[in-house]
């Protein structure tokens, strides 16, 4: 028995070295052919540098080549929203006039070996151009803009205060109807977010404005005002008062749920009849709190139509919170530490999605948190990105975003033969097409 036990290790550790020499893991590190992890499967060469997407280029078009846009270009894209494949909402900060990309120049003022712009570095920040510019984020929303004069910049020649809702079709034309929008430009201040509820058959057009703390409803066209909530240019914290909202979704019965917000730090449930039915969250520490049911900017909301569970993004604290419909906190996860800097989730498919836009990264989540891929690259050429604010998808697949800091919107289409767990998934569409 003694002479069995050695010769029995032994022969264990030889099937062992076999299986280190010719098994998987002498495939992934070389040799062999180890089992692939891109989103087409088995590609030769190449990278998933924009992951399962090819960038659909100009889309949309020159804003300068639009008749009664020439000299001007996009401001800084703050949402995007695809009822479907030919119709596109994006929404922005005004228009910037349309200036070339500068010469690199060497800045000896300011020292040594000092350039500007560098090779293919972003030149220009449409957060900062576009009014109200910075002036407004994490302080008093009514002095955002006077802010931005302040700084020197003047209205119709740094900025046109107009076409903060565009709707465009598949090719990325303007629509006709995108002109009823333009009647609302005045009574906007922060063009927020822009979305449509998939239960209503109407489809009305849902409109954010943080820093009116208002929310819109407009009639599908754009001609009419359906409903306002909240005081317009009046924060506050009650059933009439919101104080610098964000983002907004919806419930199957109708009901919704907005995440309220910049200086707010509570979500809030309304109806379908639009009374306010439930509310919750408590100011907390930025950056590193873990306790439930506190927020510090809370900067995105998302419902699971099948648990209807509310997954909030607690932007301040790199984390997701998620609640029950009625507000009982159930879990929490984190996105990670500094650079993350999430600014919006969506529920696709029954996964979680996340813009981040602190690694210019689309990451994607199963609903217990458990990281699952993702993907994207920082750069103001198509494709990458700088600045994600929202992000959509169409029934046909197509992927959209909107950037704060590269301006504008961006469309890509689906690859050939690109594996579906890569892409983000198809919207939930149930009363309409």
């Amino acid at each position: 028995m003694r002479n069995r036990v050695p010769i029995l290790l032994t022969g264990l550790i030889c099937l062992a070295a076999g299986y280190l020499l010719n098994g998987p893991w002498v495939s992934a590190q070389g040799g062999g052919s180890a089992a692939s992890i891109a989103a087409i499967p088995n590609q030769k060469g190449g990278q998933d540098v924009f992951g399962a997407y090819d960038v659909v280029a100009d889309w949309p078009k020159d804003l300068a080549t639009i008749p009664g846009h020439e000299g001007w270009t996009y401001g800084a894209g703050s949402s995007v929203f695809a009822e479907s494949a030919d119709r596109i909402y994006a929404v922005q900060h005004g228009e910037l006039p349309a200036i070339k990309r500068p010469m690199t120049k060497k800045l000896s003022d300011m020292g040594p070996s000092i350039f500007f712009p560098i090779g293919r570095l972003p030149w220009r920040d449409t957060t900062s151009s576009s009014p109200p510019g910075n002036g407004g984020t994490g302080q008093l929303a009514e002095d955002g803009m006077k802010a931005w004069e302040r700084a020197g910049n003047k209205m119709g020649v740094d900025a046109r205060w107009e076409h903060h809702i565009l709707v465009f079709d598949g090719q990325g034309n303007l629509l006709p109807d995108a002109a009823n929008f333009m009647q609302w430009d005045a009574m906007m201040q922060r063009p927020h977010s822009i979305t449509i509820n998939p239960y209503d058959p109407d489809k009305a057009v849902w409109f954010v404005d943080d820093h009116k703390h208002s929310i819109w409803k407009f009639s599908h066209d754009g001609k009419t005002m359906l409903a306002r909530y909240g005081t317009y240019g009046e924060p506050g914290a009650d059933d009439h008062h919101f104080n610098r909202p964000t983002f907004i979704d919806f419930f199957p019965n109708g009901d919704w749920v907005v995440a309220d917000g910049y200086n707010g730090t509570r979500v809030v449930k309304f109806d379908k009849n639009g009374k306010m039915v439930a509310q919750w969250g408590e100011k907390g520490a930025n950056n590193n709190d873990t306790r439930p049911n506190y927020f510090n900017n809370v900067h995105g909301v998302a419902v699971d139509p099948k648990t209807l569970r509310v997954y909030v993004n607690d932007r301040g604290n790199h984390r997701v919170q998620v609640f029950d419909k009625d507000g009982k906190f159930l879990d929490q996860w984190k996105f990670g530490d500094n650079p993350s800097d999430v600014h919006l989730i969506h529920i696709f498919d029954g996964y979680l999605w996340a813009a981040d836009r602190g690694t210019s990264k689309m990451v994607k989540y199963d609903l217990d948190g458990h990281y699952l891929y993702s993907w994207g690259t920082w750069g103001d050429f198509p494709g990458g990105f700088w600045g994600v604010h929202d992000f959509s998808t169409d029934a046909q697949g197509n992927f959209y975003v909107s950037e704060v800091d590269k301006g504008g919107a961006q469309k890509f289409r689906p690859r050939a033969g690109a594996n579906q767990a890569y892409m983000v998934g198809k919207p939930l569409r149930v009363a309409w097409k």
